[in-house]
């Protein structure tokens, strides 16, 4: 374990302390080397659990030999890497039936539930999900500032606060190092690029590969990178299929496969009910923005440049670096009920929007830019119109210094009010 991984608090911690007061199964699901071992340690010492380390072969041949056995017991039960023998999820199953309160097992895994055939209907109804982000900006600098909870309950208070220090190369740097611990202890550039190549290939060759029998698994490679390059952007499978050499019906399979370990996800559209105008087509994001850029091989001094193709390549790992850096927030609370983007078939927009459960939004936008013009509101404006009193707050973060209030429930703020103290 880093040592400065180990001095960091985990903001899913005491969510997950919580949810076990309630759940008698909690997951921990999340990339691979993200951090989800050193969780487990810490919910294991704080609840006083026993750990079974399933990536430790002779563990993992003691839980396939005897699962009910190794699990037997009164005490919380902390599996990792669960994935590595799916079976003891039927051994956990038959310990719930004889009793189902709350705080029995914690498992973490590094594909989601979904994607492991002989565990999609095992624990049904009793297993509660949680995704373990890479490291926040707020983990890391050690702060709270909780700006999206702070959205939902006292919006017109947002625009107060200091003018922001950080500068676009700071926002550069953070962009690139990414929130995983291992490429954030790494003290040179070139020292994280190579965590970042072995991560990839790593995760690839063996998580993938464990997953699913691949037909082509030399384009595996080439496919994510393309999707890469589609990072902020809506989806488009059949071009990324195409400059991989595959088929569209095998580039979705993989994509699925790519979403299973989490280097990519899929933001939804949002709204789709909310007027025919609006477009089904999901967006696609490179779960770390540290990943993203390495991918596509753009270092800082690339995305520094002032041209229109590195202009246009920031932009698309900002919304990325941004969009996690929220939906990190938004894993840590209560009562979300969805998030999305919103797309009009007409060209208008909004990068995120966030969804409470009593149907109250926040919605951003995110500028690569030191000054929003009126024009950038019109994605928001136009959705604050059709939600009515629904639309809490919009928010167009951006790299300028000071936060404001635009007009009536629009706001600007510093992209580094994520992570300093309010």
């Amino acid at each position: 374990m880093d040592e400065r991984e180990s001095l960091i608090e985990r903001r899913i911690l005491g969510v997950a302390l919580d949810r076990m007061r309630d759940e008698p199964v909690v997951l921990l699901e999340g990339p691979r080397t993200v951090g989800k071992s050193t969780a487990l340690r810490a919910l294991a010492r704080r609840a006083g659990g026993e750990i079974l380390d399933l990536d430790s072969l002779a563990t993992r041949d003691a839980v396939l030999k005897d699962p009910a056995t190794i699990i037997a017991g009164s005490r919380l039960t902390c599996i990792d890497e669960y994935q590595r023998a799916p079976s003891v999820l039927d051994a956990i199953k038959a310990e719930l039936n004889r009793s189902s309160r709350p705080g029995q097992f914690v498992l973490t895994g590094s594909a989601r539930h979904e994607s492991l055939p002989t565990a999609a209907q095992a624990l049904t109804g009793r297993l509660h999900r949680m995704t373990v982000y890479p490291l926040a900006q707020s983990e890391i600098e050690g702060t709270a500032p909780d700006i999206l909870a702070r959205l939902f309950t006292k919006p017109d208070q947002m625009a107060q606060g200091r003018a922001s220090q950080t500068t676009r190369e700071d926002y550069i740097g953070r962009i690139t190092r990414g929130g995983f611990p291992l490429a954030l202890a790494r003290e040179t550039e070139p020292s994280r690029h190579r965590w970042f190549d072995d991560y990839l290939r790593l995760t690839l060759e063996r998580d993938v590969r464990e997953l699913s029998k691949i037909r082509q698994a030399r384009t595996l490679p080439v496919l994510l990178q393309r999707l890469a390059g589609q990072t902020a952007q809506v989806l488009n499978a059949a071009a990324a299929a195409g400059d991989a050499g595959i088929d569209p019906h095998t580039a979705r399979d993989y994509l699925r496969l790519l979403e299973s370990v989490f280097l990519v996800y899929q933001l939804p559209a949002w709204g789709k009910t909310l007027t025919t105008r609006s477009s089904a087509g999901p967006k696609i994001h490179v779960l770390d923005s540290g990943v993203a850029a390495r991918l596509l091989r753009l270092t800082p001094e690339k995305l520094a440049r002032r041209d229109a193709t590195s202009l246009t390549e920031l932009g698309h790992l900002l919304e990325t670096f941004v969009v996690g850096e929220l939906l990190k927030e938004a894993s840590w609370m209560d009562g979300i009920a969805g998030v999305g983007h919103w797309r009009t078939y007409d060209g208008v927009e909004v990068d995120l929007v966030i969804e409470r459960d009593d149907g109250a939004v926040v919605a951003f936008e995110v500028k690569a830019a030191g000054r929003v013009p009126g024009d950038d509101f019109r994605g928001l404006r136009t959705l604050r119109d059709a939600l009515g009193q629904a639309f809490i707050a919009g928010v167009v973060l951006y790299t300028g210094e000071r936060g404001y209030t635009y007009e009536e429930r629009l706001h600007v703020l510093p992209i580094d009010r994520l992570w300093t103290a309010p």
